[in-house]
């Protein structure tokens, strides 16, 4: 785990490649819990028995299920000390690439792009998380996002 210990450190980083965190299993009532909180029950998502017989020969996570798994992962890879508030800021870039089918494991390969002092002093960091599936060669999800780090 790298960790960023204020604003010089952060700054001086730009352009890091951090590696990877741990494992993270992606169960049903994960997915399941996903759907209900997003409204998106479609049946590849949801429907145990019929995902058997459709395209990806099991239920997969959403999209945005995998999305939104970047902060929970890329806390396995670093952290940024000394800052008061950390803002997520948009995301200027995301693909998803390949299912991530239940029953795989997922983690983050993460990068620092770069990290600027922004106009109001905060730090603006452009970070590259990449959402790998254990076993499979194309990633599931690579994105792009901005956070803005206020110290």
């Amino acid at each position: 785990m790298r960790v960023f210990k204020g604003a010089d450190e952060l700054v001086a980083a730009s352009g890091s490649n951090l590696g990877t965190g741990d494992w993270l299993l992606i169960e049903q009532d994960r997915i399941d819990r996903f759907a209900d909180a997003t409204g998106d029950h479609q049946w590849i998502h949801v429907d145990v028995e019929r995902a058997k017989d459709g395209p990806f020969g099991a239920t997969i996570a959403h999209g945005y299920l995998t999305l939104s798994l970047v902060p929970t992962l890329a806390a396995r890879n670093y952290r940024v000390e000394g800052a008061r508030l950390g803002i997520n800021y948009g995301l200027d870039k995301v693909r998803f690439i390949t299912p991530v089918r239940v029953g795989s494991r997922v983690r983050a390969r993460s990068e620092l792009l770069k990290a600027e002092v922004a106009a109001d002093g905060s730090v603006q960091s452009v970070w590259r998380t990449t959402i790998e599936i254990e076993g499979v060669e194309r990633p599931a999800c690579v994105a792009e996002s901005i956070t803005r780090h206020h110290f």
